[in-house]
């Protein structure tokens, strides 16, 4: 892992596409603005963390989920 320290208005590029911007820092908490195509998703580890737990607990049918009808 890279660790780098950045003041407020500070940049981070990654890649030719990701910029990470520090907006502003204080009471134990960064605010950062990341800036990246569309292609690239972004969201926070915790979202990350509770979806794969929720697929986890998740039941495991040999149905599937939705069924289409044919059309005559």
């Amino acid at each position: 892992m890279l660790v780098l320290t950045r003041k407020t208005a500070e940049a981070i590029h990654i890649g030719d596409d990701v910029v990470v911007k520090v907006i502003s820092c204080g009471r134990g908490r960064v605010k950062i603005g990341i800036e990246a195509p569309t292609s690239v998703r972004v969201i926070r580890a915790e979202l990350v963390d509770s979806v794969l737990l929720r697929r986890l607990k998740a039941p495991v049918t040999d149905k599937p989920q939705h069924t289409v009808q044919p059309v005559t």
